[in-house]
């Protein structure tokens, strides 16, 4: 057995838990915040059967794609000491960060 722990976008979520859940895969889903945005993330512990484990991360790939978008990050200004003016930049955000490991066992109680 394994344990799939994916980082998504917030955005992604519930289209990702819905997908999962109608291929039968049981999901927890935790709310997590880092990465250089700051943005609120996801955070989605999946466990799979060996044999399952290629499709589940197919369908994370297949949800969760990369895309740009536009984040304002403070700039300062020049000849002003602790002034800052937003400065619009493009980033790549959405896809996921997927760790695999191996679940030694498991027990439904």
């Amino acid at each position: 057995m394994k344990l799939i722990i994916a980082i998504i976008q917030d955005e992604d979520a519930s289209r990702l838990i819905n997908e999962l859940m109608t291929e039968s895969y049981r999901v927890t889903k935790l709310a997590t915040t880092g990465g250089f945005l700051r943005a609120g993330n996801t955070t989605l512990l999946v466990g799979v059967e060996d044999d399952k484990l290629d499709k589940a991360v197919s369908v994370i790939e297949k949800v969760c794609k990369s895309r740009k978008q536009i984040a304002s990050t403070p700039a300062p200004i020049s000849g002003t000491s602790g002034m800052y003016v937003p400065f619009p930049v493009e980033v790549t955000v959405g896809g996921a960060t997927i760790f695999v490991l191996d679940v030694e066992q498991f027990k439904k109680i």
